[in-house]
Formats: structure tokens, C-alpha cells, sequence
């Protein structure tokens, strides 16, 4: 297909013409930390977000900084406890809702939005990047790339054929690749394998991380075990990019569940709410319950939590990060 070719070309002088110099990119006296992928979408970024978030927000004054993706505003926003999906995106308001003390902001041009962030009171020590992979625009002083265990960018080839935004050359940027969504029992060997596919770098760490599903379904104010919900039939609701880790570790617990899926960052019609809500139980993910809850009430509406677990290697993950903000000296 000849689109290939002109779309690599394009990306490929694009990133050439950044790392010349010829386009300019802005740097920052601060820490700027850039999660992303090169793969569109379901590599886990919200949930490593999160994780920096927790490691980072009882020792500095942390900021996140994300695009909004399908919001009906546009320029910066700060996101409040007030602020809705419309205004802000469903991912930074997740951030804000689980995060409270956290600033979190929304701005389509990364650059504006850390200037904008460098005027809050009290200012941002740590800037963190949702999916800023691709903004050349800013330089963020530390990289981190994620790559689906079941979708490894090696194996892929650029849009629109494959589902890589750039190309796989692009990772050379990365001071850390995480490979995610990893079965718990991957062995030393598999990982090894995997490491040689991707051509890790000297300077490059490789990490190998899976998810953790909480044991608790959760709602706006209250929390409910997973086990309560086995005797029951529920509708399992997903607008995420890849559902199948979710519907397959429901059918592990062999729950009685019917799964009705939408496309990522779904924005749900008044007839799709209106069919949904006769539903009698429904369990969506995090992302999908800040678009739904505003549409159904506590007792039908809950939400799976989940998080990103490294296999092994945490310790050593957090230093590195931990290292790089000491650089700093804040």
C-alpha cells in the first residue's frame, strides 16, 4: 500500500527535522516527565500515570499535563472537582476525582500548557505528560514508552496499514521502555526473548509490568467485594481501546456477565444511555464510569479499579525516577 511509504516519510522528516535543530523543541528547568506509546492506544497510559502520581505527590508538588481528548473546550483548562468529561476529557478527570491534592490541567498544545502551569499558585515542581510521546514541540527530560505485551511495537509497521504513529525507530528516544498488560507467571526466559525483539540500547531500561484488578467494585461513595456480584448476572460496560484483559479476567472468576463494548473514549448517545440504563447492574471501567455516572444512579453504576504492577524490578523503576527529580535539586 503506497500510503505507507508517504506516512512514514512524513513522520520520518518530521522527528528528523527536531532532532537537527530545525524545528524547535523548548526545554525546562524542572523535571518534565513524558508517558506515551507509539502504538495508538491500550498500552496502559492512564494507569502509569497514576503510578507516578502515587510515588511522586507526597514528595514534590506534582502537576499533569494531558491533551483532553474529545473534550468540547479548547486551550487550557484546569480540571476541578466540578469540571465534567465535556470540559476536560475523561482521563485527566479521573486524575483530578482520585487525586485531590494533584494539579491537573489539559492543554492540546503541551507548551502553553506548561507555561499556563508555571503560573498556578503554588507552582508545579513535576510536570507529567499524559500520552506526550510525539510533542516534539517539548523536550521533556525524561522519557518513558510503554508497549503492550500482546502488541510489541516491533512487531508493527506504521499507520494507516499497522498502528504505530511513528516509526519503530522512534523508541531510540525513550530512557525507559515498559512492556505492559504482561501475564503475571512471564517467565525470565519469555522476557529475554522480548528484550532482544525490541533492541533495548545501553542507555535504555526495560521493565515488564501487568495489571492488578482490585478486589473491590467501586462507586462515587461506596465500595462492594467482587465476590458479592458472583451470584448475580451484571452488563459489563467497556469504551476502552482493549477490553479483552478485563473480559478475560471476569471470565477467570467466572462471573455471569453480558459485555456490551464501545470504541475508545466512546461519547454515548441519549439513546445508548437510555438502553443502557435498563440494565439493572452494570460494572464499567474507571475511564467509561467519569463519562456514565452523570446518567445513572449509585446503586446500578459501579466501576473496576485498577493499577499497573511492575513483575519485578519496582524498586529499581522508582529510583530511576526518583534519581532524575533529585537532579533537580527542588
Amino acid at each position: 500500500m503506497p500510503v505507507v511509504p508517504i506516512y512514514f516519510f512524513v513522520t520520518w522528516i518530521r522527528n528528523k527535522m527536531y532532532d537537527l535543530g530545525i524545528k524547535k523543541s523548548k526545554t525546562y528547568n524542572f523535571p518534565v516527565i513524558a508517558v506515551g506509546n507509539l502504538s495508538v492506544g491500550g498500552t496502559g497510559k492512564s494507569p502509569m500515570v497514576e503510578y507516578l502520581i502515587r510515588l511522586l505527590m507526597d514528595k514534590v508538588k506534582v502537576a499533569t499535563l494531558s491533551r483532553g481528548y474529545k473534550r468540547e473546550t479548547k486551550g487550557f483548562q484546569l480540571v476541578t472537582a466540578f469540571s465534567t468529561v465535556k470540559e476536560v476529557g475523561d482521563e485527566p478527570l479521573q486524575f483530578k476525582s482520585k487525586y485531590e491534592d494533584i494539579v491537573v490541567a489539559v492543554d492540546g498544545d503541551r507548551r502553553n500548557g506548561i507555561t499556563n502551569l508555571q503560573k498556578v499558585k503554588p507552582t508545579p515542581e513535576v510536570i507529567i505528560l499524559d500520552d506526550a510521546y510525539q510533542h516534539r514541540k517539548v523536550t521533556a527530560g525524561f522519557y518513558i514508552l510503554l508497549t503492550s505485551y500482546h502488541d510489541l511495537y516491533c512487531n508493527d509497521i506504521v499507520l494507516p496499514t499497522g498502528n504505530l504513529r511513528e516509526s519503530k525507530k522512534g523508541a531510540s528516544r525513550a530512557d525507559i521502555i515498559i512492556v505492559t498488560k504482561c501475564p503475571v507467571d512471564l517467565s525470565i526466559e519469555e522476557r529475554k526473548i522480548i528484550e532482544k525483539k525490541l533492541t533495548i540500547a545501553p542507555n535504555q531500561s526495560l521493565f515488564f509490568a501487568g495489571i492488578n484488578y482490585s478486589s473491590e467494585i467501586v462507586n462515587v461513595s461506596s465500595k462492594r467485594s467482587i465476590d458479592a456480584v458472583r451470584d448475580c448476572s451484571f452488563t459489563l460496560v467497556t469504551g476502552i481501546a482493549n477490553p479483552k484483559p478485563l473480559v478475560h479476567y471476569y471470565n477467570s472468576l467466572a462471573l455471569r456477565f453480558d459485555h456490551i463494548n464501545f470504541p475508545d473514549h466512546h461519547n454515548f448517545s441519549k439513546k445508548e444511555l437510555e438502553e443502557l440504563n435498563t440494565n439493572e447492574f452494570i460494572i464499567t471501567t474507571e475511564k467509561d464510569y467519569m463519562r456514565l455516572a452523570p446518567y445513572f444512579s449509585e446503586e446500578k453504576l459501579w466501576y473496576q479499579p485498577i493499577e499497573m504492577k511492575f513483575i519485578e524490578d519496582e524498586i529499581s523503576f522508582d529510583n530511576q525516577i526518583l534519581e532524575h527529580i533529585k537532579k533537580w535539586d527542588l
